[in-house]
């Protein structure tokens, strides 16, 4: 059962002055805990991540059956995009899930209740005071984590059992990954390749830089890298795109689903709770999970990344139902059942009692477990805008697997956005 405290009382860059020009305030004052109320919640994944906010929610109306929850999910890129037209026009959701990503863009632009309003609906109790401060910006709690990942390499154990190939053992250098790729690739004639580019992912540039010292970008809001830096990384990933890793216009082809989750790949670099939705989306009967290569020994690398959140629009006119169905999403006993590790390890020790931690979701806590060495200080907030900084990296390594761009102009691209968003 739930606190019985709680049943008696019971995006793209966005321009800040658009949106501070439709931030709205709080609706709240009036709730009774009878009070028949609807409430709007969106989240971004796949149909696993659906499945399992169906059961939440239908969990949630058999404590709380006067609290109808309408809820709608999309990929990831065009759930920031909707939220952006929202924001323009001040009909951001209820409650929805939120990331750090984007913590300074909606927080600073008044966009987010502030959370410790409505401290008689939400608990912050049984989360370590760390994680509590990854939603928290300028002494402001605007969102709360659902759970935390580390970066993690994903395998197919039915594609590795079919082929008869050794899996990638973890932690290697990053030149022994590229070879254990393109000894999968070539084992399977090229019907299945060894992985995708991780010159791709700014998460795999970020732990170069972390291996190093380094970070992303700086605690005073500027990039923490130079073009040399990222030249050098973009140029890494040129021999593995010449037939070793998975071809872009492949995975054009296969779009939202990844390489890894369309079966074209034995191995993807990704947050280590998409491991549900790995399984969900791919079939394999087992996959495995592996520590991502490292070429600096003792570096730290890694850290808790407790990006995925959950916050409560300004402007909802039920800021104080909205707070106990977050609450619910990040507390609640039901959760951890439901959910699992599959939104991360579960950030709230409540929510841990649920979780069954069984096969994929043991797989997960072992995996961390495993790497705590390699487990650092997490990074500074992210800068506004590093959403979209994120996305366009994406991008334009989308084009560099499609040989559309050389490095020198992707690196200039990258460098002429970033300078715009950052300065915005």
């Amino acid at each position: 059962m739930r606190k019985s405290t709680y049943i008696s009382v019971g995006i793209l860059a966005v321009a800040s002055v658009a949106l501070a020009g439709c931030a709205g305030g709080s609706g709240g004052g009036d709730y009774e805990p009878g009070d028949e109320v609807e409430l709007t919640f969106t989240w971004w994944g796949n149909d696993d991540r659906a499945q399992r906010y169906d059961e939440l929610i239908a969990a949630f109306n058999e404590e709380y059956p006067n609290i109808t929850i309408k809820g709608s999910f999309t990929d990831f890129p065009a759930y920031w995009e909707k939220r952006q037209t929202e924001a323009a026009g001040g009909g951001l959701p209820d409650v929805w899930q939120f990331s750090d990503t984007y913590l300074r863009q909606y927080a600073e632009n008044g966009l987010l209740a502030d959370l410790s309003e409505y401290s008689e609906y939400v608990s912050t109790d049984a989360i370590d005071d760390g994680l509590v401060g990854t939603g928290e910006l300028d002494g402001v709690q605007y969102s709360l984590p659902i759970g935390y990942s580390t970066w993690a390499v994903f395998l197919n154990d039915d594609i590795l059992d079919e082929y008869g190939i050794e899996p990638y053992e973890g932690g290697t250098s990053y030149e022994d990954y590229s070879e254990w790729m393109a000894e999968v690739t070539e084992a399977t004639d090229g019907e299945i390749y060894g992985g995708t580019d991780l010159t791709q992912r700014i998460q795999n540039f970020e732990n170069v830089l972390r291996a190093e010292g380094g970070n992303l970008y700086t605690d005073d809001g500027e990039l923490g890298f130079t073009k040399e830096q990222l030249a050098e990384f973009w140029e890494s990933g040129a021999a593995d795109r010449d037939g070793v890793v998975v071809p872009q216009q492949s995975l054009e082809e296969i779009n939202p689903v990844s390489g890894f989750g369309g079966n074209l790949t034995a191995s993807e670099a990704s947050w280590s709770n998409f491991i549900a939705s790995y399984l969900g989306d791919s079939g394999a009967s087992s996959i495995s999970i592996a520590a991502p290569p490292l070429d600096v020994e003792g570096g730290q690398d890694l850290y808790r990344q407790a990006g995925l959140q959950m916050a409560v629009s300004s402007s909802s006119e039920h800021p104080e139902a909205a707070a106990i169905f977050l609450d619910y999403v990040i507390n609640s006993p039901e959760a951890g059942e439901i959910f699992g590790t599959s939104l991360g390890f579960p950030a709230s020790d409540t929510k841990l009692e649920g979780a069954s931690l069984e096969g994929p979701d043991q797989l997960v806590a072992d995996y961390i477990d495993s790497v705590q060495d390699r487990i650092g200080d997490a990074p500074p907030v992210p800068v506004a805008g590093y959403g979209s900084l994120e996305q366009k990296f994406w991008d334009i390594g989308k084009e560099l697997g499609l040989g559309t761009i050389t490095v020198d102009a992707a690196v200039d691209q990258f460098f002429s956005e970033a300078e715009v968003i950052l300065a915005g």
